[in-house]
């Protein structure tokens, strides 16, 4: 991790545009050359952040998802910035439109199409060992090749097998809590039940509590 001095920041920064920012200060800056500067501020005085920070994570996470052939961001330095008690994350974006946005603005054949990918690939990521817990539609991007890709990955785990049918079901537990990406996929949650499944080589027992987690997210 670079340290980064308050002269440094202040050159990055400059002619940057603010784009996320809390009542902390800035979390998400566009920089002049279109990288990102992502920051991360110590929420609590005795956090894990002391020995890991958020921003080591999100770069070693960008590390692991790329081992495994799985697009995202590209890593260009990591920094302890003292002037502003935070650490920074400096990458290069991923190409392409949030699932949030193309379910959004599709028909219903298209969307279709892009539920069974999306079924597939949370497949691939569950079989790859990522447990991805802020796994929601503006969180995975469709880029311009029509691959799928992950963005905002500081909230995740890597691990060396593939996920247990609990912690995948757990997974998608946590997406059903976005509502609004729920209503966008509408009647096509069976789609991604089903492709997802085939994809997983999911057990009976596993499909059949995933197809009701996801009817009963629906209907709510």
């Amino acid at each position: 991790m670079q340290i980064l001095t308050a002269t440094d920041y202040n050159r990055l920064r400059e002619g940057g545009r603010v784009i996320e920012a809390d009542g902390f200060g800035d979390k998400v800056i566009i920089l002049q050359d279109g990288t990102f500067l992502k920051l991360f501020r110590r929420k609590r005085l005795l956090t894990s952040e002391l020995i890991w920070p958020y921003a080591m994570r999100f770069a070693e996470n960008a590390h692991a998802l790329i081992q495994r052939g799985i697009p995202t961001v590209e890593i260009k330095s990591v920094y302890k910035i003292p002037s502003i008690e935070r650490t920074g994350v400096h990458y290069r974006p991923l190409a392409g439109d949030t699932l949030r946005t193309w379910l959004g603005e599709c028909n219903d054949l298209e969307r279709q199409h892009l539920v069974r990918d999306l079924g597939r690939f949370i497949a691939w990521l569950h079989r790859s060992g990522v447990y991805f817990r802020s796994l929601h539609m503006g969180n995975i991007l469709r880029m311009p090749d029509e691959r799928f890709g992950l963005i905002d990955i500081s909230d995740m785990r890597c691990h060396n097998y593939s996920l247990s049918e609990t912690s995948r079901l757990r997974n998608f537990r946590h997406m059903t809590r976005y509502r609004d990406d729920i209503k966008l996929l509408g009647d096509s949650t069976a789609i991604l039940a089903e492709s997802y499944n085939d994809m997983a080589g999911s057990s009976k027992g596993f499909q059949q509590k995933l197809d009701k987690l996801l009817a009963d997210a629906l209907a709510e």
